[in-house]
C-alpha cells in the first residue's frame, strides 16, 4: 500500500513541478518584455523567482518518492 501512495506522490510531485516549471517560464518572458511596464516586469521577475523555489521543492519531493520505490 505504501509503494502506491509513494508512486502518486511521485507522479503529483512531478506534475507540480512541470507547471512551475511553465510558470517561471511565462513569467521569465514578460519579465524580459521591453513592451511591458516596469512594475509588470518588476513583478513577474518576483513570480519567477517564487516559482523557481516552487519547482525546486517539488523536483525535491518527487526525488525522494522516487528514491522510495526503488527501495
Amino acid at each position: 500500500m505504501q509503494t502506491v501512495k509513494d508512486a502518486a506522490n511521485y507522479v503529483s510531485e512531478t506534475i507540480q513541478g512541470g507547471g512551475a516549471t511553465a510558470s517561471k517560464e511565462a513569467n521569465k518572458e514578460v519579465a524580459k518584455d521591453s513592451n511591458a511596464s516596469v512594475g509588470t516586469r518588476l513583478s513577474a521577475a518576483k513570480d519567477a523567482v517564487s516559482d523557481k523555489m516552487d519547482e525546486q521543492k517539488h523536483e525535491s519531493k518527487a526525488e525522494i518518492n522516487e528514491q522510495k520505490l526503488k527501495n
